[in-house]
């Protein structure tokens, strides 16, 4: 079995043994410093063991370790502390000195820490020894004081209990429960009065073992009938097979909010909203984000939304960016046509939530192809300067790693240096290398 304290702790709790010129305050923070708070039970009742010797430790000693008993345990009741009883035994005991009887009797009347938390170990023992000496307290009246909760009675335990039998058998036997030679029960008239009185005495004390901590009777409950079912139930008595389970996202919203965002979002799919549509249907998504799940907009819708009404397009895909179905979304925007709507939700969408790497390399790789496939000269450069005003956004706001497409966008800007912004945006490429 391990020891209580380990060498450190034991060296630590010797060295608050104090001389008398120490104040008790002085050695209960002496403690608290010594010993941290999960560690002071065991520190406690070592202290106990040294008390238990009454040669081993001069008096104001005693009464200092005392005092860091009370002491450790002052933050609850007196009756919670559970040195209280090896109190109660000391201060009744016949040979107690006087000062550590006053000490407990103090401590035990309710006198509390503060009365003698500032005086030093030897005052306190003069004052004691020059008072008469005091008769032993009542023991009994301290126990009734301190006493835990009585027991439940015979009269409060549940029928269960008071039918059960005991675990615990005595060690008699010939006894009155086991029907011996003298006599057969624990009153035979045969039977000698003292045998009588002793087997009489023993079968009080069995029964009134056989109560609380024993083989309590079984508690028969019925087995409850099976009901008939109705006749729209018996399908799922045995449930067909290879039928998929759908899952109403619709429930607990409101039906009329809902509707409304339902048919603003179709009319986004086939035209332009006007602007306070699209004001209704951003109201409507930033007050209840969820409700993104219940629009049953699929991926494959979300290019027409883009063209459509890029503003309602961003909100969506931001109310979706932590649902499991955003990829889809992603892999939809990435290779859909560039255009200036496209640029303008993905440039949001940068500003907002930390999108893919993968996905923003492939897009930027998707405007690239796209400007180079166009014959329109016009609106080739229109759209070059889109995309090199585009790409500076993104690298001044960190949201890409041009590392990884480096050498394709400054061949970008090199096949079309004679666009200004293209030119710019070469510039900061060589200020980031």
């Amino acid at each position: 079995m391990p020891p209580l304290l380990s060498s450190a702790e034991t060296s630590a709790l010797l060295s608050l043994l104090p001389h008398e010129d120490r104040e008790f305050e002085a050695v209960a923070s002496d403690f608290d410093a010594a010993f941290e708070a999960k560690d002071r039970f065991k520190a406690c009742c070592a202290i106990v063991l040294l008390l238990e010797d009454k040669t081993l430790l001069e008096t104001p000693q005693r009464l200092a370790l005392w005092y860091v008993l009370w002491h450790a345990f002052k933050s609850s009741q007196l009756a919670d502390n559970p040195f209280v009883s090896v109190a109660l035994d000391a201060a009744a005991a016949d040979g107690a000195p006087p000062a550590e009887r006053c000490l407990l009797l103090q401590l035990l009347q309710g006198g509390g820490l503060a009365g003698v938390a500032r005086l030093t170990l030897g005052t306190f023992a003069a004052s004691a020894e020059g008072l008469p000496r005091a008769p032993p307290p009542d023991a009994a009246a301290l126990r009734r004081r301190y006493a835990p909760r009585p027991p439940a009675s015979l009269e409060t335990a549940s029928s269960f209990k008071r039918a059960a039998i005991s675990r615990l058998l005595p060690d008699e036997p010939e006894g009155p429960l086991g029907g011996g030679a003298a006599g057969g029960g624990g009153g035979a008239p045969g039977a000698p009065e003292p045998e009588r009185r002793r087997r009489e005495a023993l079968l009080r004390g069995v029964v009134g073992s056989l109560t609380f901590a024993g083989f309590e009777p079984a508690w028969q409950r019925p087995r409850p009938p099976v009901l008939t079912p109705a006749p729209e139930e018996l399908r799922w008595l045995a449930p067909p097979t290879g039928q998929e389970l759908l899952w109403d996202s619709t429930a607990g919203d409101d039906p009329g909010r809902l509707a409304v965002v339902r048919e603003l979002v179709a009319k986004a799919l086939k035209g332009p909203l006007l602007p306070a549509q699209q004001q209704q249907v951003l109201l409507h998504l930033e007050s209840d984000p969820k409700l993104v799940h219940s629009l049953r907009l699929g991926p494959e819708q979300l290019p027409a939304l883009v063209e459509n009404t890029p503003v309602v397009a961003y909100e969506v895909l931001h109310a979706l960016a932590r649902s499991r179905s955003i990829a889809a979304y992603y892999e939809v925007l990435a290779s859909m046509q560039m255009s200036l709507h496209s640029m303008e939700v993905v440039n949001r969408l940068s500003s907002a939530v930390d999108l893919p790497p993968e996905f923003v390399h492939r897009y930027i790789t998707n405007c690239i192809a796209s400007c180079e496939g166009i014959q329109d000269k016009y609106l080739q450069n229109r759209l070059v300067r889109l995309v090199c005003v585009f790409l500076q956004s993104l690298i001044r706001k960190r949201a890409i790693s041009i590392r990884d497409l480096l050498h394709e966008v400054q061949a970008f800007c090199i096949n079309y240096s004679r666009i200004r912004e293209a030119a710019g945006l070469f510039r900061l490429l060589k200020l980031l290398e």
